[in-house]
């Protein structure tokens, strides 16, 4: 899977609070196109044991969402921001209950990674194939006062919300 519908450029400041993620893809050994995704520990002051995207809040000076995207994957996860072509990005999510619009980073690495994760923000990292996530039969959704809610079972946990929504508009599942 080599086509994304990707916007060129990253939306124009506004008025919530703004954060970034990497959506890092690569390819292995077996040519099987992955996604890096974490779980942060339960102890974390936001999205506490949530699986996610590595990213976070922009740090002063940090030139926009890419430049906080590849900050946020090499202190998370170890991934050098040289060894990251950014492909584009997906239109920003509005996480509702923190008020923050999400901009996803997405970019291929030339290589499989030689992953590092923080003990601080990070118990466990994925790396599911792209086949795995599209299979529509895996996915199921529930109303949350009128708001579709996406769940993937992964691994014995679960990937929801923001995250399953980002994952869904990259493969096509959802449309944007």
């Amino acid at each position: 899977m080599d086509e994304f519908d990707l916007l060129a450029d990253p939306p124009p400041p506004g008025a919530l609070d703004r954060a970034a993620v990497l959506i890092p893809i690569y390819d292995d050994a077996d040519g099987n196109t992955r996604l890096i995704l974490t779980k942060r520990p339960d102890t974390m002051p936001t999205h506490a044991g949530h699986i996610a995207y590595p990213g976070g809040r922009p740090d002063p000076g940090v030139d926009g969402p890419v430049g906080t995207a590849m900050r946020e994957a090499h202190e998370e996860v170890g991934i050098q921001p040289g060894e990251v072509e950014v492909l584009g990005f997906l239109p920003p999510i509005d996480t509702v209950q923190f008020r923050l619009l999400v901009v996803p980073v997405v970019g291929r690495l030339a290589r499989p990674p030689l992953l590092v994760p923080s003990p601080r923000e990070v118990v466990r990292v994925y790396q599911p194939s792209l086949a795995e996530l599209a299979d529509e039969e895996r996915w199921h959704s529930e109303d949350w006062n009128g708001h579709k809610v996406w769940f993937y079972d992964l691994d014995g946990d679960s990937l929801w919300g923001a995250t399953a929504m980002m994952t869904r508009r990259l493969l096509g599942l959802d449309s944007y």
